[in-house]
């Protein structure tokens, strides 16, 4: 291998123009990019891309990614004239809903330390003079959006990486991935193969096609999306349209636009408007059917992303832009387009290395607007080894194997595009495709009326119609305020009920779609070992919560691992992307030493998991089972084979919901009978079945840290309040040596509880916190807490918020008192729990 690894990357665009700028910025110039199409106009998204930048977006990894391409599309210029024209953004309100959601987004937006302001009719008229001022409400401008010229900045991205040292190949389509041992070798092309030691796809829609070279399922759907632009704005002829500009059809000097009420958005060409929307039919791109076109020929009315334009689909989105710009009326459609963008089930890129095959990476269905993000991460991930912004949500091996399926990708890729400007509450739940899996107990929870919210597949009931009647037994003081509109939504007051039976009675939790993974053989022991930041090296019967990190120290997921034999152990998993990680490093481990080999398997279906809680618990497995379930019997964190009613159960004394009680294991076949023998022997004891909803109240109640939303890589475990998860007695595993000396260094921010003042404001998450009046951190979760009959939010402060100090949430524009309150809230001696 040469002194740097021989990369090749698959796309021209700008992604890959951005990832090869990138490493070679930071040293890695054996790079070769390949482009089917010409290097000046290679065809793909990119090439058609109207280059709107809006940086605001529900995910903070998503908006650091567009923050960062703004910073850098800012700093491309040749001799002075730019190829990113700053003219801010602005999003209007035309109905009341949408004005309450941009405050939402505001929020976001404040969390994520983005500029931006909630302005008013008038001053949305002053930014964009054209818009019909009785139609706009007011709107959210963020004056850090622009407009960027995409094939421009490919250009110079092109022309900075050569002068590094990178080879791009124009006109050279790819014809294989070849590959040996596992690992990947090289590119064929018409002349030959590129040889390669890393090979990136940002092939964009394309995508899928380059994966299957490589063996791997990329789960992206090429969809078609209307844009025109219209003849002569005369309100526009003469104006000042910015200068030192690279693209003069870039001149502007009004912000970029949406009018999401009517699924469309708008920016300058110069005297003329350009007009997308996503209002029409969702138009399936079948790649096998698209356009020849011959490198000589590509031009901007001629590339294989552009198919012809559809007017029966944009002519009342027409008469739309006319009534909210007026000035339209005196225009007509100069230009119109079907253009192919990338769009995935869940709305989000798709990064990460393949499964199967080392050394091949994806950097796919990434929009202009997070491109330059998107390859600062994909070359930090390929040099450092992962990526100093989270990528947990872009991971390519976060989904599960239904979610990868060519028919759930096209609905549910589809059901995106449709929904994309919609208002969608944080818990909504798709309608379809739904009942992908089910637990075995799914036939008795709709018989006690569930309502269900779905979840990775996961059909995960979060409430029971059944239980509506204890509503009327309660006690008056656990009864909840009742929730704001939006608050409430996909929440019932039944889950106080479910908190209170759980809290004094017992109740049955459904776990199953808790990931589970069974590691075993010879090296299984030394793979948790070195991968865990646990002592795992316990006898038999031992559970453990532990952490896996990154090198840098960051949380990349929480975990128990049960001990089972000497040889076997149950991992409870985040997800796909540990399964993934788990059995990447077991191959890497046995190819090292044979020996030591791993076999990781996800029995996640195979099994099903009962959480039987509460301090009534050992009443009703006493009715069920001879074995000891005593403190002497199973402590707490240990795990045994036990027998309940004839059905071999692995039993762990484990509880998420602060209260007595076992997570209950067995293979999906015996899953139905176990439910039914626990709810019957507990009917004298008032067991319940419970949903998430009550889950959730109690697990923050008692302080558990939920990974992905309240820490994520970007977290260490002191300052997650994780630091006890840490072994004191090893000191080689990954992420050790970052680790050392942390734990005496003051973290500059904290995971912190918070309390709610007025003892009914309910927020959901992602929420800016104020402290001193400058917003410093974010809320991560929240709940209401029926135990302690107020409202709770975790959140991310500045350590220097102690405990007892007034903070304030920002909700929908509203701020709300709030006070950094001791935690755990409930049981801090650990009594019920050990009990």
């Amino acid at each position: 291998m040469s002194a740097t690894p021989r990369v090749v990357i698959v796309g021209a665009g700008i992604v890959g123009a951005n990832l090869a700028d990138e490493l070679a910025t930071r040293g890695w110039t054996n790079v070769t990019v390949v482009d089917q199409g010409p290097l000046h106009l290679a065809g793909g998204s990119t090439s058609h891309a109207p280059g709107l930048v809006f940086q605001t977006n529900p995910s903070r990894t998503m908006t650091q990614f567009a923050a960062y391409t703004v910073d850098k599309l800012l700093t491309l210029c040749d001799e002075g004239a730019a190829c990113f024209n700053q003219v801010g953004g602005l999003e209007i309100a035309t109905t009341p809903e949408r004005l309450e959601d941009l405050k939402r987004k505001l929020g976001y937006a404040a969390s994520w330390g983005v500029e931006g302001r909630i302005i008013d009719s008038d001053e949305c008229t002053k930014h964009y003079p054209l818009l019909n001022p009785d139609m706009v409400l007011g709107g959210l401008y963020v004056p850090s959006d622009g407009i960027a010229s995409a094939a421009r900045a490919v250009q110079l991205l092109i022309r900075k990486a050569t002068a590094a040292g990178v080879t791009f190949l124009g006109s050279t389509p790819v014809s294989g991935i070849e590959q040996s041992g596992g690992k990947v070798t090289g590119v064929q092309t018409p002349d030959g193969v590129v040889p390669a030691d890393i090979v990136v796809s940002c092939a964009g829609f394309w995508g899928p096609k380059i994966g299957a070279m490589a063996g791997m399922a990329v789960p992206l759907l090429p969809l078609a999306h209307q844009y025109v632009k219209t003849t002569t704005v005369r309100e526009l002829v003469g104006t000042n349209l910015g200068t030192n500009l690279l693209d003069p059809s870039n001149g502007a000097r009004m912000p970029i636009l949406r009018h999401q009420d009517k699924d469309l958005y708008f920016r300058e060409h110069g005297d003329r408007i350009g007009i997308g929307s996503y209002a029409h039919r969702p138009m399936p791109v079948d790649l096998d059917r698209l356009p020849e076109v011959a490198p000589g020929q590509m031009a901007e009315y001629r590339m294989p992303s552009r198919l012809d334009f559809t007017a029966e689909d944009f002519l009342p989105r027409w008469e739309d832009s006319r009534q909210l710009l007026p000035a339209l009326r005196g225009t007509e459609i100069a230009d119109g387009f079907n253009g192919i963008f990338s769009f995935t089930p869940d709305g989000g890129p798709l990064i990460g290395q393949a499964p199967e095959l080392d050394g091949f990476y994806v950097a796919e269905a990434v929009w202009v607007t997070h491109s330059a993000g998107v390859a600062r991460a994909v070359a930090e991930l390929l040099i450092e080894g992962q990526s100093r912004t989270p990528l947990h949500e872009c991971e390519v091996s976060r989904f599960e194997a239904v979610q990868t399926a060519e028919s759930y990708v096209s609905e549910t890729s589809q059901q995106n595009f449709v929904e994309i400007y919609d208002i969608l509450h944080p818990l909504q739940p798709r309608e379809s495709p739904r009942d992908l899996r089910v637990s075995p107990f799914n036939c008795r929870q709709k018989e006690l009326g569930a309502f269900f919210l779905e979840a990775g597949g996961w059909e995960r009931p979060h409430w029971f119609e059944a239980n509506r009647h204890l509503l009327d037994e309660m006690p008056g003081e656990w009864r909840a305020p009742e929730r704001g509109h939006w608050a409430g939504m996909f929440s019932s007051p039944i889950s106080a009920a479910e908190a209170w039976k759980t809290r004094t009675a017992v109740a049955l939790y459904d776990m199953t779609a808790l990931k589970r993974l069974e590691i075993s053989g010879p090296g299984a022991l030394a793979l948790l070992q070195r991968l865990s930041a646990g002592q795992i090296d316990k006898k038999p019967g031992a559970v453990t919560y532990c952490l896996l990190l990154n090198d840098d120290g960051g949380i990349r997921s929480d975990i128990t691992i049960a001990r089972l034999t000497e040889t076997t152990f149950q991992v409870g998993a985040n997800g796909n992307i540990d399964f993934d990680y788990f059995t990447r490093e077991a191959r890497n481990q046995a190819a090292s030493d044979a020996s030591a080999w791993v076999q990781v398997r996800d029995i996640t279906g195979s099994t099903c998991c009962i959480g039987l809680w509460g301090p009534q618990a050992r009443e009703v497995m006493a009715r069920v089972s001879t074995d000891d379930f005593t403190n002497d019997g199973l402590r707490y964190f240990r795990t045994k084979q036990v027998w309940i009613g004839g059905i071999p159960v692995t039993a762990m004394r484990l509880s998420y919901v602060g209260e007595l009680g076992w997570e209950l294991y067995t293979t999906a076949e015996h899953g139905l009978r176990l439910w039914d023998l626990l709810f019957e022997a507990g009917q004298d004891h008032g067991i319940i079945a419970a949903g998430r909803g009550a889950f959730n109240s109690l697990r923050l109640e008692k302080g558990y840290r939920l990974w992905g939303t309240d820490m994520t890589p970007e977290h260490e475990p002191y300052q997650s309040g994780l630091g006890f998860s840490i072994a004191k007695t090893k000191d080689s595993f990954v992420g050790a040596d970052a680790l050392a000396g942390r734990k005496e260094k003051p973290a500059s921010h904290q995971l912190r509880c918070l309390t709610i003042d007025d003892g009914i404001s309910v927020v959901l998450g992602k929420e800016p916190v104020y402290f001193h009046g400058e917003a410093v951190g974010y809320v991560t979760s929240a709940a209401y807490g029926y135990t302690v009959k107020r409202p709770i939010a975790y959140a991310w402060l500045p350590a220097g918020a102690a405990e007892g100090d007034a903070v304030e949430i920002e909700y929908f524009g509203t701020r709300i008192a709030a006070t950094v309150t001791p935690e755990p809230l409930v049981d801090p001696g650990m009594e019920r729990l050990r009990g």
